[in-house]
């Protein structure tokens, strides 16, 4: 049985496919309320909950000089305002335990990014604070291992958890992802997220930043939700090649309709036949 989480008000769980997006670093509002507003607009239409995901700190960029947000303080003014404007849940990562309890106070969901997904201290100090969290899977680290990063949160009396698959690392400078790991963590009794931008992500591929095969993402978000995902994460922005990170695995917002109503029917038909 899988457990349905609740961001504010919109539950997330194994009755209704859920979709977790945005873009993959704050930008400017004009940009956060064009994503903000198409995917309200067509998540409302179809029936997906739907929650907006940002970061305000890109911590683990491949150069010194890759941008990384705007930061902590503003970063999360930006979330608050653009959350209190749409009407919508918000989704940030936290990278440090002394962050924990200020994210909390204005995100619906604390993430917890996939290099960091061991790091102890840091996962149970966002539990500690009661937010639900979405903790993704190392791109080095098996799915069954991921019982045990549970167990963490579990220990500070937080059972409001998901886990994003993102791919695992495939020789240099690529990921492959394997569909057998959604099945396999949801047996945990926890939603189950795949994460289609980052899994075709080419870390460090350019040299000075990653690249990606974001023409692959719908394939593969197609395939996971056939697989049992209970929800999507997908990094989208009106113009991938002018995105402040991770363009080039992005779904550009004008294909995400499309995508999101065949996903939909997917998951309607696994739900309709007793998955």
């Amino acid at each position: 049985m899988i457990k349905t989480i609740y961001a504010g008000t919109v539950e997330l769980g194994p009755d209704r496919l859920f979709l977790i997006a945005g873009p993959c670093a704050i930008e400017a509002q004009a940009v956060l309320d064009e994503i903000a507003g198409e995917l309200k607009e067509v998540c409302a239409r179809l029936g997906i909950p739907f929650v907006f995901k940002a970061s305000f700190d890109k911590a683990n960029r491949t150069s010194i000089k890759g941008p990384r947000g705007p930061g902590l303080l503003k970063g999360l003014e930006a979330l608050g305002a653009l959350k209190a404007r749409y009407d919508v849940p918000i989704q940030t990562d936290v990278h440090e335990p002394s962050q924990a309890a200020q994210v909390a106070a204005v995100s619906d969901i604390l993430q917890i990014p996939a290099f960091l997904c061991r790091q102890t201290d840091l996962i149970v100090a966002a539990a500690e604070t009661g937010a639900p969290l979405n903790i993704k899977k190392g791109q080095f680290m098996a799915p069954w291992d991921m019982r045990a990063i549970l167990g963490k949160a579990e220990s500070a009396g937080n059972t409001s958890l998901m886990l994003t698959e993102r791919g695992t690392t495939f020789g240099y400078n690529n990921l492959v992802a394997d569909m057998r790991s959604i099945p396999i963590m949801r047996e945990f009794g926890y939603p189950v997220v795949f994460d289609a931008t980052h899994s075709v992500q080419r870390p460090g591929g350019l040299g000075t930043a990653s690249g990606g095969d974001g023409a692959l993402a719908p394939a593969l978000a197609r395939a996971a939700v056939a697989a049992g995902a209970d929800g999507l994460f997908i990094e989208t922005h009106p113009r991938p090649e002018k995105a402040l990170s991770d363009g080039p695995n992005m779904i550009p917002l004008s294909k995400m309709p499309a995508l999101l109503e065949q996903c939909k029917r997917i998951r309607e038909i696994l739900v309709e036949g007793g998955e």
